[in-house]
């Protein structure tokens, strides 16, 4: 069988649309976005032969699922609209705007019975999966704190490009300005509740304000302090218009045991440093370093097509194969939600003076 795959989001949505286009399983065979430049320009490359300028009009079309690459105010909109239009969904990150829309959500997985898959590429870089296995296999001991980190100046893309939603034009800034950035959290948050397989239960945030890009309302940098249900203590930390470069993602486990903390600068191109230290290899000369390469070298020829590495081959396809063998997607839809909710709930502590919230389990809903 061969999906029959449909993307929404011309801009952000052309990576993992290039891993469709080359994978065994998969035909790509519509795109829809806004923007007919932006169309034009993907579906002549990739060759896709049918185009849409609104996703309703995609849905009504003959494909199986749909990745979902709008902007990210809207992902919890056109995710629910894909699954009652009888379509299985891949979507980007974050995976709701807001409470409310993860309830809504939730209860367009349940009654459509259909896949829901959230893409985290985070989690499928090798140096990820590494920390997950030191974690899963107690080289660390009980986990009791954690940190996480996503700095990138994002301010070329608040402004002066249309954005799908009526921002990027005649001085109006794009829906990047307006995201509070701990929204964002997912890049790091994910993959640290995946290794700990636990789930935040309160949050409390606090912010900068708009200091730097004041023509353009942007927090600055946002934090959120998170308690989870295994009572480990977790720092999140991101910031999108900040006096820093280059971008960087950064994690820190300690554990009783021993702890790993990833460098925020790579010695050499193609991979990360990390340092390890397990307490019970100690008379071995301390802590270990580690230079992981950011692709996997299982992956196949074709894997890098999406960017990102080898990371969106292997979302993609786990994706697809949970699709063709009718198993629990890769992340689902509470997992996603778990790895979301954290920074909704932060934002609103930050709001209120750094107010503890509860952070719901969509489990209940």
């Amino acid at each position: 069988m061969s999906l029959r795959i449909g993307v929404v989001g011309a801009g952000r949505g052309s990576g993992p649309a290039s891993v469709f286009k080359d994978h065994k399983d998969c035909e790509l065979v519509a795109v829809a976005d806004r923007n007919p430049d932006l169309l034009k320009a993907l579906c002549d490359r990739l060759e896709v032969p049918q185009r849409y300028d609104e996703l309703d009009d995609m849905l009504e079309a003959d494909i199986d699922a749909v990745f979902v690459a709008t902007p990210a105010p809207l992902h919890a909109e056109h995710s629910v609209a894909a699954l009652r239009a009888g379509k299985h969904v891949q979507c980007e990150v974050p995976a709701v705007p807001s409470i409310e829309g993860g309830q809504e959500l939730v209860k367009a997985v349940r009654e459509s019975g259909l896949k829901y898959s959230f893409a985290e590429n985070m989690c499928y870089f090798p140096y990820c999966q590494m920390y997950w296995d030191l974690v899963r296999d107690g080289e660390l001991g009980e986990i009791i704190y954690a940190e996480g980190e996503y700095i990138h100046n994002c301010e070329s893309l608040m402004e002066g490009r249309p954005d799908g939603m009526g921002g990027g034009v005649e001085g109006k800034p794009t829906w990047r300005a307006s995201l509070p950035p701990i929204h964002y959290c997912t890049h790091d948050l994910g993959p640290l509740l995946q290794w700990l397989e636990d789930r935040c239960v309160t949050a409390v945030g606090m912010h900068t304000g708009c200091r730097r890009r004041t023509d353009l309302g942007v927090i600055d940098m946002e934090v959120a302090l998170l308690k989870t249900a295994r009572n480990v203590t977790i720092k999140q930390l991101c910031g999108f218009a900040t006096a820093k470069e280059p971008a960087h993602h950064w994690f820190c486990v300690y554990g009783t045991e021993g702890q790993i903390e990833q460098s925020r600068f790579a010695v050499e191109a193609g991979c990360s440093t990390h340092r390890l230290y397990r307490e019970k290899y100690d008379k071995l000369g301390g802590p270990m370093t580690l230079h992981v390469p950011n692709n996997d070298p299982s992956a196949p020829a074709e894997a890098t097509v999406g960017g990102h590495g080898t990371s969106e081959y292997f979302m993609v396809d786990e994706f697809v194969q949970c699709i063709l063998n009718d198993t629990k997607p890769p992340i689902d839809v509470y997992e996603g939600l778990d790895w979301t909710l954290p920074g909704i709930c932060a934002h609103i502590s930050a709001e209120n003076g750094g107010e503890p919230v509860a952070v719901p389990d969509p489990r209940e809903w």
